[in-house]
């Protein structure tokens, strides 16, 4: 009996014990002392991927980049930021070094976006046939170097996508036929990193158009000019490079400009391109200010581009941005189901990342896919010049739209295979006939290069020269139907069919075409693009650690790149070996 007592005594002692703690803990997790005169920002520890996820979060204070505002200089408060204090109204007397040197942002507070899964070994046996989306986009090179040149730290690895760094490149592949929008070159050669593997290279190449066929452009510069883009290297270098893009406007052009922070503004409706002047000054006036209501930004420039739209121009959207959406549509979510109803209406959207911090690349990712556009990141004047003057050009004038490939394994020549980056790209094989499934596009000009790893069934008996030309392109074109695609026969000498689907710019029915790999695109050793693409493969599977990289190397990469530099007119080939040298030694 006495025991029976104890024992009671001690369980209701314990049960007020929990539950005087369990009202502690309450207290805690409400964020808020009510004995506190003040209301401060969860300054926890940035480096969960999770802490820049503004738009997910039910606890964001959509005021937050407002409150810290500074009305006299735009320039906004962010921790870590050496032009700042811990009060954020107690800097004015603090004088920055002229050389700008303090004006950057930690790349290490970049949030992760969701893990690239790479791409695993498939036995051909049990499924023979691989389906992805083209891809022109370059951001990932670009933040890439950006990295390990002007900050020298490798890179997150999610940021590393292999794809957009290899077609970061030109390559010299040949014009297409009369009539067709792309060329298709292939190859397949040792793989430089695995003894046991071999390595496909398809590349695309579209179809230059005559200045006659140039059409004209209804432009809407979507410009985010809220607080966090006040660095040197967003609204400042932003503004720069729109005015390098002015300067290839003609009169036939209309130019809108869209603003949003905290609200969205009007800057300019539908003013001829040959009003540079008018134009270059509204982008002089653009000051950083306030929160960043993305979401209302870029429905007023759809409705702008909607208003002002003709259907013998290019009708597109430029967004220029840090990447964090905090106040109204915020979500991925929500922004990808508004871009994918609104480019129905045939608005484009492209895409230019600036700055570092909390710059949220896999939305700005998702959304160009969403926008039918491009994702470029513009890390500096030279970037600015190579996409404004070179890229951008070519990629508003869209040659062929929902571009496709799939390839079919011949199991009596291919054992398995594996397709090397593209990883947010993959399709499901039934999507291949079904013309409501969305894909990439391909501007005039554009190249496209991807890379299947495969491991033969049986070696060839013998390899043709690299000089001898390769087998039929077997091209076809179905009917009207997107179904209209022949059963796949091979030969004895056929390693696999890539087949390609696409649509005119301005049809919704797709157009067939396919070709065979023979023992004629078989090479002893790779050509000069093979050679300097697949260099561009292997550093992308080293800054990601890849499970695949087997015997990859800093130096295997170095030596096949120099050996394949060729003509270089711009430099970007040697940048690259310097970007990858500086990689060497971080890595060690």
């Amino acid at each position: 009996m006495k025991r029976s007592v104890i024992s009671l005594v001690l369980m209701v002692f314990l049960l007020f014990f929990a539950a005087c703690g369990g009202a502690d803990n309450a207290a805690g997790e409400g964020g808020k002392d009510n004995g506190s005169s003040e209301v401060g920002h969860d300054t926890g520890d940035t480096s969960d991927s999770g802490y820049y996820e503004n738009s997910d979060s039910e606890n964001y204070d959509p005021g937050y980049d407002e409150e810290y505002d500074n009305t006299d200089t735009g320039a906004p408060y962010e921790p870590g930021d050496p032009t700042n204090s811990a009060d954020p109204t107690d800097y004015e007397d603090w004088e920055s070094p002229d050389d700008g040197a303090w004006d950057t942002e930690d790349p290490q507070e970049q949030p992760e976006p969701g893990d690239l899964v790479e791409n695993e070994w498939v036995e051909t046996s049990k499924e023979s046939t691989s389906t992805f989306s083209i891809d022109v986009d370059t951001a990932s090179y670009a933040q890439v170097r950006n990295y390990i040149m002007n900050y020298h730290q490798m890179p997150p690895k999610n940021i590393v996508r292999i794809e957009e760094m290899v077609n970061y490149f030109d390559y010299d592949y040949p014009q297409p036929e009369e009539g067709k929008p792309f060329s298709v070159t292939m190859e397949m050669a040792d793989s430089p990193w695995n003894k046991d593997t071999k390595l496909v290279m398809f590349g695309l190449q579209g179809r230059m158009i005559d200045v006659n066929e140039r059409v004209s452009n209804n432009l809407v510069f979507l410009i985010d000019v809220s607080g966090s883009m006040s660095s040197t290297n967003k609204l400042p270098l932003l503004k720069k490079s729109f005015k390098k893009l002015v300067e290839k406007l003609e009169e036939e052009d209309k130019i809108s400009i869209v603003t949003y922070a905290s609200g969205v503004k009007v800057v300019l409706d539908s003013v001829s391109g040959d009003n540079k002047d008018e134009i270059n000054a509204a982008i002089d006036s653009l000051v950083a200010s306030g929160a960043t209501s993305g979401g209302d930004g870029l429905q007023k420039a759809y409705a702008i581009a909607e208003k002002n739209y003709s259907s013998d121009a290019n009708n597109r959207i430029i967004l220029a941005t840090d990447g964090d959406f905090n106040v109204g549509m915020t979500s991925t979510s929500e922004l990808v189901a508004y871009i994918e109803t609104e480019r129905n209406k045939g608005i484009f959207l492209t895409i230019l990342g600036f700055g570092m911090g909390n710059y949220q690349d896999d939305k700005m990712e998702q959304l160009s896919n969403a926008g039918n556009g491009n994702y470029y990141y513009v890390d500096g004047e030279r970037e600015a010049e190579k996409i404004f003057t070179f890229d951008l050009m070519g990629t508003m004038f869209v040659i062929a739209k929902d571009v496709k490939l799939q390839v079919v394994f011949n199991s009596a020549k291919i054992a398995k295979y594996r397709l090397v980056g593209y990883e947010n790209r993959v399709m499901n094989n039934q999507d291949f006939n079904d013309d409501t499934k969305d894909a990439g596009e391909i501007g005039a000009g554009h190249r496209v290069t991807a890379f299947y790893e495969v491991v033969l069934t049986e070696k060839p008996a013998e390899t043709e020269s690299d000089t001898e030309e390769g087998g039929d392109s077997g091209e076809s074109e179905g009917g009207e139907q997107p179904d209209a695609e022949p059963e796949v026969e091979f030969g004895a000498d056929d390693f696999l069919l890539l087949k390609m689907r696409y649509k005119e710019p301005e049809e919704d029915i797709s157009k067939y075409m396919d070709t065979f790999m023979t023992s004629a695109d078989v090479k002893s050793e790779m050509s000069q693009n093979m050679g300097f693409a697949s260099a561009v493969a292997e550093f992308g599977m080293l800054l990601r650690d890849s499970k695949f990289k087997a015997d990859a190397s800093y130096d295997a990469v170095l030596e096949r790149a120099a050996a394949n530099i060729g003509e270089d007119k711009f430099g970007y080939r040697g940048e690259f070996t310097e970007i990858v040298d500086i990689a060497k030694s971080l890595a060690h």
